[in-house]
């Protein structure tokens, strides 16, 4: 019964935002209350899980979200992310933006935090969506999303990708080769069909399907009048102004702008990579840790802002980040609840004894077993890492009786894993807010893309299975 009241909790939470119009917040903590007190978990043990998820979340990702949002308001007032997507189209054109923006997340910039990427990599989306036509945004997202969680499960150091190869005791050479391989395909062929799907027309509602705040309206239209060259000659005055009252202020070169996001995470990547050499030391481990180095980041920013954009505008973007952060933390954090009351009802114990395999189990079957343990368990838990984690931990132990290489048992897993990130997920409240989508459009977005990746990447998991 846990697993019915756990499909009527998310079913539910998605029916009062989408048919009842009842904002996220008040929609998720009714999910909770229910799922809490039909599941037996009981009145102070629901509310007990409600309120420590929700400070979980906020230990783990508060500041990543506040930092982030801040870096990335910052270079907005800069216009770095303008001149970043004119240089993007420039040099591979808005027909492959998609594509590259997908292939990017998932394989050159793969990273440890998903949070990290989506905080960094959203304003880039947004300000590249009028370049794609009208379905811009939401391709652009798809791409996001898949490009994120393609790389988060098959490429190192991708902290799904670790885990599961530790667990099944994979060798992490072996998997980085599939697990590019599969990632850029997984990434680069989702990509595509849901850019068919959008063009198809009808799909997507832009009324219903998008929700963008104040601060986002006002940042898209300077990007609109930017794109369209009406802000070049205001642009110019207010760089010629600056200068002739003696500011300082200049138009710096674009990677000088960008290193508030590339230094971050080149200080991650190599935390990751001196951890996993075993040469890791604590200020290594210092400078890597996702806090400080977006804290890092933000410094930068906001030195750089103040160096390109004068002191009144770099403030007037760090009051347009703090009410951005404000929204976001809420609704992640009670997204974090519902995750909570979920662990708490017991559900991954009660899948893992559902779920055996037989001895001697054919290779097929194996694949798609592993591959249905994983989803069903993100299904129910909201989580990528955490589904990823319990499967193997689950598959582990009956490993030696399979007769399949446990390096296509851990791609099946991953594979798995990234089926259908929805409503329990606190990543799918963030990538909401981050990029200006209501309920219903990240829906069609990220719930749909990831879904569409997990089932792309199966079949070449079978492949792999071919070779191996």
């Amino acid at each position: 019964m846990v697993a019915v009241h756990t499909a009527i909790a998310i079913l539910l939470v998605i029916a009062l935002i989408i048919r009842v119009r009842i904002d996220p917040v008040i929609s998720l903590i009714v999910g909770s209350l229910y799922l809490g007190l039909a599941a037996g978990v009981g009145f102070a043990g629901t509310v007990e899980a409600i309120t420590t998820g929700f400070g979980g979340i906020m230990a783990e990702v508060g500041l990543l979200i506040g930092f982030g949002v801040l870096i990335g308001s910052l270079l907005h007032s800069t216009g770095a992310f303008r001149r970043l997507v004119s240089l993007l189209v420039q040099r591979v054109g808005p027909g492959r933006l998609p594509y590259a923006l997908t292939s990017m997340l998932a394989v050159v910039m793969p990273s440890i935090y998903v949070d990290v990427q989506v905080v960094l990599a959203a304003p880039v989306a947004r300000s590249a969506s009028p370049f794609i036509g009208k379905v811009g945004l939401p391709v652009l997202a798809s791409a996001l999303g898949c490009g994120i969680f393609a790389g988060y499960v098959f490429v190192i150091p991708g902290l799904a990708a670790i885990s599961i190869a530790g667990l099944l005791d994979i060798r992490l050479g072996d998997w980085l080769v599939w697990g590019v391989v599969i990632g850029l395909v997984t990434a680069v062929v989702s990509t595509l069909l849901m850019r068919l799907l959008f063009h198809a027309g009808g799909f997507w509602n832009p009324e219903t399907d998008e929700e963008v705040d104040e601060a986002m309206v006002e940042q898209e239209a300077a990007d609109r009048a930017y794109l369209t060259g009406e802000a070049s000659s205001s642009e110019e005055a207010i760089r010629r102004t600056d200068a002739e009252a003696g500011s300082g202020v200049r138009r710096l070169p674009l990677l000088v702008l960008m290193l508030p996001i590339l230094v971050p995470l080149l200080l991650i990547a190599f935390g990751a990579f001196a951890e996993l050499g075993d040469w890791s030391n604590e200020f290594i481990a210092f400078l890597g840790d996702a806090n400080i180095a977006l804290f890092i980041g933000l410094v930068g920013a906001y030195a750089l802002s103040r160096a390109s954009a004068g002191s009144e505008r770099t403030n007037e973007a760090m009051e347009d980040g703090f009410h951005t952060t404000g929204e976001i933390l809420l609704i992640t954090g009670v997204g974090g609840s519902l995750g909570a009351v979920i662990e708490a009802t017991g559900l991954d114990k009660v899948l893992g004894d559902l779920f055996q395999a037989d001895e001697g189990a054919p290779v097929v079957l194996s694949i798609l077993l592993a591959w249905f343990i994983a989803a069903v368990l993100h299904l129910a838990i909201g989580s990528v890492s955490v589904a990823a984690i319990t499967a193997a931990g689950i598959i582990a132990p009956i490993l030696d009786s399979l007769t399949i290489s446990p390096l296509v048992i851990g791609l099946a897993i991953a594979s798995g894993a990234m089926f259908a990130l929805q409503v329990n997920s606190n990543f799918f409240w963030m990538f909401k807010s981050l990029l200006g989508l209501s309920t219903k459009g990240t829906l069609k977005t990220l719930t749909l893309v990831t879904s569409v990746a997990s089932v792309v990447s199966l079949p070449l998991v079978m492949l792999a299975a071919l070779a191996l």
